[in-house]
């Protein structure tokens, strides 16, 4: 995810669950969070780490909270 060099990433959420299914070579990584219930999915090789793998789909969330927020919680 990139975003404009005059807009700082979003803020990463203080809580996240996350949902990790291996689906043949790869996984799928639901990242929730628990205040909203808002997810976002992601998916990742069955090969990368725990640690990645999470830091990744929490950024993901993060985006997508920020969208969430931008267009007023539609």
């Amino acid at each position: 995810m990139s975003t404009p060099a005059n807009r700082p990433p979003p803020p990463m959420p203080d809580e996240v669950l996350y949902e990790i299914r291996p689906n043949g070579r790869y996984l799928r990584v639901a990242a929730i969070d628990p205040k909203t219930g808002i997810e976002a999915v992601s998916i990742m090789p069955s090969w990368a780490r725990e640690d990645t793998i999470k830091e990744n789909a929490a950024r993901k969330l993060a985006w997508v909270l920020q969208k969430h927020r931008e267009s007023g919680g539609r």
